[in-house]
């Protein structure tokens, strides 16, 4: 394998370099200049809200299992 610098092939690498960075520039251009933004209306929504009322219930005393995990009944 031949080092490109000695052989002279740096500049094409180079050129391959600016190339690729030049088109990423002009894509970059090009989608900025026709890029139309519009312009979205806003929303508005009714702001008659009802009221909920939510009663809280006191924790019932349930039942404490004697086992920490629920076995299936049929094993399958």
């Amino acid at each position: 394998m031949q080092n490109p610098f000695e052989s002279g092939h740096i500049k094409n690498y180079i050129l391959l370099y600016v190339s690729v960075v030049v088109i990423m520039v002009l894509f970059f251009i090009a989608t900025t200049l026709f890029h139309d933004v519009e312009e979205v209306d806003k929303k508005v929504f009714a702001e008659a809200k009802e009221s909920q009322h939510v009663e809280k219930r006191e924790p019932s005393e349930e039942r404490t299992p004697s086992h920490q995990f629920k076995l299936l009944e049929k094993a399958y």
